[in-house]
């Protein structure tokens, strides 16, 4: 985009508006804007055009200039909605932080959203610490299966913003779409409670496997003392990388 004579007049003026300090966030933020970097997005991604793929790079890049640590989850889904809105994409976060459901509205289309930035996190696995609360209810593993088969019934897609690297000169996240199907695979998924834990109520596994017995997922329900699912050993590549950002020093 080209900027005008009159553009850069204005820009002069509020510049000289400004306080020593403000000018000083100015020069930092535009610094950060400049620092090398890669942004890829799959060429059939529906969901990631340029336009979101460079609005969402550069709030990473702006986030990164004042933090070494990944975007959290609620950065994430804000910094998701501007990007998305600021692109021409029509996007609404549920109004609700504690929404037991989606947490988006994209096109009319409600998106759960979730992020990975574990310090021991795989390239090629993914691991969803907290899917969802499991209550207080019934403790029965297929009851708690069939709670997470009635969660999924609220959104349609689900995306998962990974941060893979956060070397102060190397940064690399990914946005990752899990199918819903392959998710809603677990209703013939293996239970199996560990008996020899000391968890009261006792964990529990809900195994997906393919038809060969290699392991596609796992429930893991845990029965510490937040009560949640957590998903575990995801196989990334039954999934589909949208997009990935990598920036700093040692990006080329």
């Amino acid at each position: 985009m080209n900027i005008t004579e009159k553009e850069i007049g204005e820009i002069v003026d509020a510049l000289r508006r400004l306080t020593p300090t403000q000018l000083q966030w100015i020069k930092a933020t535009i610094l950060a804007l400049g620092v090398p970097h890669k942004f890829w997005r799959a060429s059939d991604s529906d969901i990631v055009t340029q336009a979101v793929l460079d609005n969402l790079g550069d709030r990473l890049l702006i986030h990164h200039m004042g933090s070494r640590q990944a975007l959290s989850k609620d950065r994430f889904e804000f910094a998701f909605e501007a990007s998305l809105n600021d692109s021409g994409v029509s996007a609404q976060l549920v109004k609700s932080r504690t929404n037991r459901g989606h947490d988006i509205t994209i096109d009319g289309t409600p998106v759960s959203l979730k992020t990975e930035a574990a310090a021991n996190i795989k390239v090629d696995s993914i691991h969803i610490s907290k899917w969802m609360e499991l209550g207080k209810g019934e403790w029965k593993l297929h009851l708690l299966r069939d709670l997470f088969l009635e969660h999924m019934q609220s959104y349609a897609r689900i995306f998962t913003l990974r941060c893979l690297d956060i070397d102060p000169c190397h940064v690399l996240y990914e946005l990752v779409e899990i199918p819903k199907a392959l998710m809603v695979e677990a209703s013939n998924c293996q239970l199996e409670i560990r008996e020899d834990s000391r968890q009261n109520p006792k964990p529990g596994y809900g195994y997906v496997r393919e038809a060969a017995g290699q392991l596609k997922y796992a429930l893991y329900f845990d029965g510490g003392t937040e009560r949640k699912l957590q998903i575990k050993g995801l196989r990334k590549n039954l999934c589909k990388v949208h997009a990935t950002w990598a920036f700093g020093s040692a990006t080329f």
